[in-house]
């Protein structure tokens, strides 16, 4: 390889990748942030950044509305939810048990009923 075909490459580029073992590529949250911090601090343009990265443009940009629109919550990591995803869950959860309890409270006033007939 020449000199000249050699890219100069600030450390803070020195992130990888994730390896592609079979279909699509997952990218950790430090990853992202890291990709996206790229971009803000070192004033490097999104297709520069992401040739650099080995992404998409189309993502690395999805990436950074998401960051400047949600802030630290824009990456949870896998298996983690937002405060928000993870906040309807509860609710959701606590739904179910609820309309368990009211339909178990309904046959037993249906069935007292009877028994006092």
């Amino acid at each position: 390889m020449s000199e000249k075909s050699k890219k100069s490459v600030p450390p803070s580029a020195s992130l990888s990748a994730p390896k592609r073992s079979s279909g699509r590529r997952t990218h950790t949250s430090q990853f992202k942030r890291e990709a996206v911090e790229l971009i803000d601090r070192e004033g490097v343009s999104v297709a520069e950044a992401a040739r650099r990265l080995g992404i998409d443009q189309t993502l690395l940009r999805t990436w950074k509305l998401k960051f400047q629109e949600q802030g630290d919550q824009a990456f949870p990591g896998a298996g983690q939810r937002t405060a928000i995803e993870e906040e309807v869950r509860q609710l959701r959860e606590e739904n179910a048990r609820l309309k368990m309890e009211r339909d178990i409270l309904k046959k037993a006033t249906a069935f007292f009923a009877r028994e006092s007939k």
